[in-house]
């Protein structure tokens, strides 16, 4: 199993979870993406981890190729 398909796992456990209990999709994304920050605050600088969510906005569209992807 993949790194990817193994949080891929845990967020669908996540959504179900919280459809039960009536919090929306877009709070657990919301909640998601501030669990990310934080773990990306153990090792990275802000500038750092503002590039990487600048890179992930600016290729939001499926329809474009990929203008930058990180290794």
């Amino acid at each position: 199993m993949s790194v990817h398909q193994l949080v891929a796992k845990h967020v669908e456990a996540a959504l179900a979870e919280a459809a039960v209990r009536s919090i929306s999709d877009d709070v657990v994304a919301r909640c998601l993406l501030s669990e990310a920050i934080r773990l990306f605050k153990k090792g990275r600088s802000n500038d750092d981890i503002a590039a990487e969510l600048t890179a992930a906005a600016d290729n939001l569209d499926d329809d474009s190729p990929l203008v930058f992807m990180r290794p």
